[in-house]
């Protein structure tokens, strides 16, 4: 009897960070004020092994991609494009195509962002977590058909 598999490899680097100013709406048109925050991004990636390198994914590449998406966040404000009780037009912002700006949909936007560059067809999940202080994220996994 055989068994069957995939791993799991993680990237937490010191560097993937950034430092951004948001604020969250909530129900009943109330919003709060604009705060920042030093964010921390991590990803998990599980899949099968490449044939001819035995592993799931460059860590270099995965590295070099998560570095130039907290890039894009870092010193900016950062604002939720499709959040119905806002009208926004840009400037020095970031308009992100999310509903709010929370670390869930942070982490969701992060991972989605991964998936469609990585393009890894061999991959099972995703998992990105996003740390807005100490102690305090929300992570998103997708499972890959």
């Amino acid at each position: 009897m055989g068994t069957r598999g995939d791993f799991k490899v993680a990237i937490t680097k010191e560097d993937l960070v950034f430092a951004a100013a948001h604020f969250i709406t909530f129900a009943g048109h109330r919003c709060e004020k604009l705060h920042g925050h030093n964010y921390r991004a991590s990803v998990v990636v599980e899949g099968g092994l490449e044939q001819d390198s035995w592993f799931v994914v460059d860590f270099s590449a995965v590295k070099k991609l998560m570095r130039s998406l907290t890039a894009e966040l870092d010193h900016r404000v950062l604002l939720p494009r499709d959040n119905p009780q806002l009208a926004i037009s840009e400037a020095n912002c970031v308009i992100l195509p999310i509903p709010n700006t929370t670390v869930e949909m942070l982490a969701q936007y992060l991972a989605g962002r991964v998936r469609a560059q990585l393009g890894v067809a061999r991959l099972k999940s995703i998992e990105v977590e996003v740390e807005e202080n100490f102690g305090q994220s929300a992570s998103y996994r997708e499972v890959l058909d």
